[in-house]
């Protein structure tokens, strides 16, 4: 298990965007039945997601978060030191689009760039890499942006993947901080279970094909094609009821507290009956679990920052920890403790 703790760096900010289109699950009657649905929405606890429109990408949602929390905060672009884009779907496969961003922003020249592609457990790991730069001596600030337009890779006849997945843009501002701060980071990960949650074609192992472009009926009864999401519910939900209360476990004990010295636990939103399970095994109080995913869905990696954007806003004025969990395909799982002080968030932007 690595285990990674920082000093004398913080959050100084968040923010979000999300599109302004609403799809509903209710509406999912040519795939699935009314019993269906409605088992379903109690089942994963989504009534609705945002879906971006066809000219919208990830990073489109992630420039007008950043643009928004730069200019709430009032910080000069050319501090910007290093700028890290997390998603699974981004722009181009070549090139980067954290450079493309850079140049949307405004950012110097000089601001180190690069993406990062990870899923559920995306957010925890590259908060953790953004911190171990803004422990560098020349590094001040870090901007992370974390977004992910599932709509564009989930075929609307999936019965598994439909109802879950929405779309979301996030980011993050990290910089060194004159208070001491102790953060820590538990990352964790089992390859092994690469399969559970894959898109199979349109990579180097699996070129597409006129075939991966085919839509086909799969098991039961969803139909899709080899360039679209697979998930393997089942196989995910038993990880993730292995991994991640070990996890969060692990993480109180190496950092000396309790879940009564967390203020509030951000799950990622992935269903609220895996999360409530997580809630009730590890006797967590379930007013300090926050939930976006009834009215957002499952936002993949953008999901943590969602929660903590559109949930606790008014909550984070004075110094509160947190406790991050994120989980999902790689197979792998995250955690992190988070000192919060005098941290901003911006208003939950809508387009």
């Amino acid at each position: 298990m690595a285990f990674v703790n920082f000093s004398n760096v913080k959050i100084a900010g968040f923010s979000a965007c999300v599109p302004s289109k609403v799809k509903s699950n209710s509406d999912l009657t040519d795939i699935m039945s009314k019993e269906e649905i409605d088992k379903t929405i109690i089942n994963i606890g989504i009534k609705e997601k945002r879906y971006a429109d066809s000219t919208t990408t990830a990073s489109d949602l992630c420039y007008i978060a950043a643009d928004k929390l730069l200019n709430d905060l009032n910080i000069d672009r050319d501090s910007i030191d290093v700028l890290i884009f997390m998603s699974q779907t981004p722009d181009y496969k070549i090139p980067a689009t954290a450079p493309i961003l850079q140049d949307r922003l405004g950012l110097s020249i000089n601001t180190a760039c690069f993406d990062l592609s990870l899923a559920c457990s995306g957010y925890v790991y590259s908060l953790s890499t953004a911190f171990a730069y803004a422990s560098q001596p020349n590094i001040n600030r870090v901007l992370l942006l974390d977004g992910e337009t599932f709509s564009k890779i989930v075929s609307s006849k999936d019965k598994v993947n439909v109802p879950l997945y929405g779309d979301a843009g996030t980011a993050t501002l990290i910089e060194k901080s004159e208070k001491l701060t102790q953060s820590f980071f538990s990352l964790q990960t089992d390859g092994s279970g690469y399969k559970a949650v894959i898109i199979p074609d349109g990579g180097a192992r699996e070129p597409i094909t006129e075939k991966s472009m085919e839509v086909t009926e799969r098991e039961n009864g969803s139909s899709r094609s080899d360039s679209q999401l697979f998930m393997d519910g089942v196989d995910v939900f038993n990880f993730t009821l292995k991994r991640v209360p070990k996890s969060i476990k692990a993480i109180l004990k190496n950092s000396n507290l309790t879940s009564e010295d967390i203020d509030f636990i951000v799950f990622h939103q992935a269903n609220k009956f895996m999360t409530d399970f997580f809630t009730k095994k590890l006797k967590l109080n379930p007013d300090k679990v926050p939930y976006c995913l009834d009215k957002f869905g499952n936002t993949s990696s953008a999901s943590i920052p969602l929660t903590i954007v559109s949930e606790l806003k008014d909550q984070l004025k004075e110094n509160k920890k947190l406790l991050l969990s994120g989980f999902g395909a790689g197979l792998s799982w995250a955690a992190a403790i988070i000192d919060l002080d005098d941290c901003f968030v911006s208003e939950l932007i809508e387009i």
